[in-house]
């Protein structure tokens, strides 16, 4: 069973039979975790990187803003018993997509505010592909870990994560 998560949106599950799905990541960032004792996994899709740009819009939906929807990602899988050292992390998006002449770079800003926070927590990224001029869709098995990553709509690849 399919569960879309959107954009600005966030979805966690423990579900075995649920596939979590986000597609056409652009300058947007996809993040993936997934726990394989406890079999959780979660998928964030973030648009922007920091919530100070929109307060309002931050407490409406803190699932737009990479700064207020990972440390909500990685919460809600714990309380689905999630273990920070088991957890598998993928990274996909960031890529320049409407603004060819990189005059916004909110790609490349959004990688960036999630870069800086693995860094200070000590998370390490299991699998990462961002950055180019292509979208990425992400589909997260939970009852397998397994990631599959589709390129502009053609290329399928499984993602070595786990």
């Amino acid at each position: 069973m399919n569960i879309v998560v959107g954009v600005g949106d966030m979805k966690v599950s423990n579900d075995p039979d649920a596939v979590l799905v986000t597609y056409a990541l652009g300058s947007c960032i996809g993040v993936g975790i997934y726990d394989p004792v406890a079999k959780v996994g979660g998928v964030l899709h973030y648009m922007l990187p920091e919530s100070e740009i929109d307060p309002v819009k931050a407490v409406k939906n803190p699932f737009m803003f990479g700064n207020t929807g990972i440390p909500l990602l990685f919460k809600e899988t714990y309380r689905f018993g999630a273990v920070k050292k088991r957890l598998k992390i993928l990274v996909l998006g960031g890529a320049q997509i409407l603004d060819q002449n990189g005059l916004f770079n909110i790609g490349k800003r959004n990688h960036t505010v999630l870069r800086k926070m693995f860094w200070k927590n000590n998370i390490i990224v299991d699998f990462e592909e961002v950055g180019g001029t292509v979208n990425r869709t992400i589909k997260l098995e939970i009852k397998t870990g397994e990631a599959i990553m589709k390129v502009s709509g053609t290329e399928v690849r499984k993602i070595p994560w786990i």
